[in-house]
């Protein structure tokens, strides 16, 4: 029979073949059973099986953490639990049907992709520094493996929960997005503290005040009276979208149906589109400005919105006639993009 190998190239030859693994846990599909689906046994086997990699990794620490190292068959037993313990978490999650919501698998498939990276950073610590005490800096830096696997129980535990989760997300980006854009309005400094740093730099190489790079004479640190006056209605449409999702997240929250998952997911999906929108014309309003820039993800970020607003209106969570802020939302977006539209204008015809 053959031998194992050295102890420590069991570790390294361990790491590479979790790491072979994430690909496929990225792409793999529900696995197809003719077994009717029980919510309660599934997430049992998931916390259990969280449970358990996490103490594997707690024993394989414990064993290199000091001298002598375990021998070769000690090591390969150890690997073998650890492979196992892996195998088993990220079967349970082939074992999520997707009519429980692709919102659902996402997070799911998250945290186990997690841990599967977390186990394989282990690993690779172990192999490069191994003998050493559990409270060395290299293991205390790398305790992603056991912080995945207290995540597992904070997993929500239906799509509905899941949506909700997502979309609280969303809502916080963006607040976060037009708070620093707010900020950087009201103090007419985009890059606040750049400009003393620069200074300072350059205050013994040059005699010319007006020469020093950063200078308020300088174009590419400043907003011009044209760009002030463009990043209003920007300011306005950014405000528009931290409104649009957080009614959309109350609709959820109060009129959302946990077997309409469907229709749960697509929400999800096109306000994920959100935030990303919204960064991108955030950032295109820093000097030097560009309008054209500026007007076009202007145009992508109305376009979400709308579409974000139409899946909704559409959808069960839909509110009632009589309730008419969707309609007036669309209208004060189209009223953003159409003063982006006549502010960029002479951009445009230069």
């Amino acid at each position: 029979m053959a031998s194992p190998g050295p102890p420590l190239e069991q570790l390294r030859r361990l790491a590479v073949e979790l790491r072979l693994l994430l690909p496929r846990v990225r792409v793999g599909e529900a696995r197809a059973t003719t077994e009717e689906f029980n919510r309660e046994v599934f997430w049992r086997r998931l916390d259990e099986a969280a449970v358990k990699v996490s103490r594997e990794a707690t024993a394989l620490t414990t064993v290199f953490s000091g001298l002598p190292l375990p021998s070769s068959q000690e090591t390969q037993r150890l690997c073998k639990q650890v492979y196992a313990a892996i195998k088993a978490i990220i079967a349970v999650y082939y074992s999520l049907p997707k009519d429980q919501g692709i919102t659902l698998r996402k997070l799911v498939r998250g945290t186990t992709l997690d841990i599967v990276d977390g186990m394989a950073q282990l690993l690779e610590v172990l192999f490069v520094n191994p003998a050493q005490s559990p409270e060395n800096n290299d293991l205390i830096s790398c305790n992603s493996v056991w912080v995945a696997c207290q995540q597992v129980p904070r997993i929500p535990r239906d799509n509905k929960a899941a949506a909700l989760l997502m979309l609280t997300k969303s809502v916080d980006l963006v607040k976060d997005a037009y708070e620093e854009m707010e900020q950087a309005v009201e103090e007419c400094d985009p890059y606040s503290g750049l400009l003393n740093d620069i200074e300072e730099d350059t205050s013994d190489n040059y005699n010319n005040e007006d020469d020093v790079l950063g200078f308020p004479t300088n174009q590419d640190l400043y907003w011009s009276e044209e760009d002030q006056e463009l990043i209003i209605p920007c300011l306005a449409l950014v405000r528009a979208s931290k409104a649009c999702l957080k009614k959309i997240q109350i609709l959820v929250a109060e009129n959302g149906k946990k077997d309409q998952v469907a229709q749960l997911d697509d929400i999800v999906d096109i306000c994920d589109e959100i935030s990303p929108s919204v960064d991108d014309l955030v950032l295109s309003i820093y000097p030097p400005m560009c309008h054209l820039t500026v007007r076009i993800n202007s145009a992508k970020l109305v376009s979400v919105l709308k579409k974000a607003l139409e899946i909704t209106k559409a959808s069960h969570v839909a509110p009632q006639p009589e309730d008419s802020w969707i309609p007036l939302l669309i209208n004060a977006v189209d009223r953003c993009m159409n003063s982006i539209k006549e502010l960029s204008q002479g951009e445009l015809e230069l």
